[in-house]
């Protein structure tokens, strides 16, 4: 199966460009910052809170570095004067990790400097195992100053509860999106068995819930959304001090039965010019979505 679904998303991308668009627009809001406005409102409407991210990464200059710290900023300026009830969601090699650190550490300056104006929390995404280590000294260094940022942690690391606690102080007081991952990483460094992503990312939940943390249960997996909601119950947490947080797009009905539940839940809208790679990136991960779209592709053409 999984040798027909690498086939598959092979097969997908060998399809024009306008093919993957049409069937990415469910889970992207579009390329311009006005259409992820207008679906951001349109969530808060139904009392669903957001995340904007502006899609792009691993920027090879420092022009592009500038350019998505500006476009970051734009957000937050749109946030703040449409009165949008998001945050906003940056990845580090978007704003030049790749290309120098301190370069990176002081874009972060700027984008928190903004959005501490604007009282905006911005949480940081994690990105592949080689920026890891960088984004958690970033993530300690920015604490220092600002108290207005988040981080993610991926259980599918190995070494997720060592990095948690390398943070640990700086969390207290911040908040920590906890995901299962997306990256294909090695085996040395990331479980790849679901039922071991499980059971590690419930274990990383149940400490952070110990440690007082507030944490963003980023998961549309109905098995982690009972485990989580065992913990709750566990740690007698109040719906202020924790939320589940979903993509945009998937599981939509799950999304809102947690809502109608009385649970906070945030979906993570993105929008931008850089949606093929996403979109890509999203099949691999939903192994059942190049199949999904195959299949509509040919049925439009027959």
């Amino acid at each position: 199966m999984k040798l027909l679904n690498s086939l598959i998303i092979k097969m997908v991308q060998l399809f024009p460009k306008s093919f993957i668009r049409i069937f990415a627009s469910r889970y992207i809001a579009g390329e311009q910052l006005l259409d992820a406005v207008r679906l951001v409102k349109e969530l808060n409407s139904k009392k669903i809170l957001a995340t904007i991210d502006v899609l792009g990464e691993d920027t090879t200059n420092v022009e592009e570095a500038n350019a998505a710290v500006e476009e970051a900023i734009r957000v937050l300026q749109t946030i703040y004067n449409e009165k949008l009830n998001s945050t906003l969601s940056i990845k580090l090699t978007q704003i030049g990790l790749k290309i120098d650190y301190n370069l990176c550490l002081h874009n972060m300056e700027r984008i928190l400097d903004v959005a501490k104006e604007y009282n905006i929390y911005v949480e940081i995404d994690m990105e592949d195992f080689t920026c890891t280590l960088d984004t958690l000294k970033i993530f300690k260094e920015l604490r220092k100053k600002y108290s207005n940022c988040g981080m993610v942690m991926q259980a599918y690391l190995r070494k997720a509860n060592e990095h948690l606690n390398m943070v640990l102080n700086e969390l207290r007081g911040s908040s920590v999106r906890l995901c299962k991952g997306i990256y294909n990483e090695p085996v040395e460094i990331a479980y790849k068995g679901k039922q071991e992503i499980r059971d590690n990312f419930i274990k990383l939940l149940d400490f952070l819930f110990s440690e007082n943390i507030y944490v963003g249960i980023a998961t549309h997996d109905v098995k982690l959304i009972k485990g989580a909601k065992e913990l709750i119950r566990k740690y007698s947490k109040t719906i202020e001090q924790f939320e589940f947080q979903m993509l945009l797009g998937v599981k939509v009905d799950l999304r809102d039965r947690l809502v109608s539940e009385g649970y906070m839940v945030r979906v993570y809208v993105p929008y931008g010019t850089h949606w093929y790679k996403y979109s890509i990136r999203r099949m691999k991960e939903n192994p059942k979505l190049p199949l999904v779209i195959l299949l509509n592709i040919f049925a439009k053409r027959g």
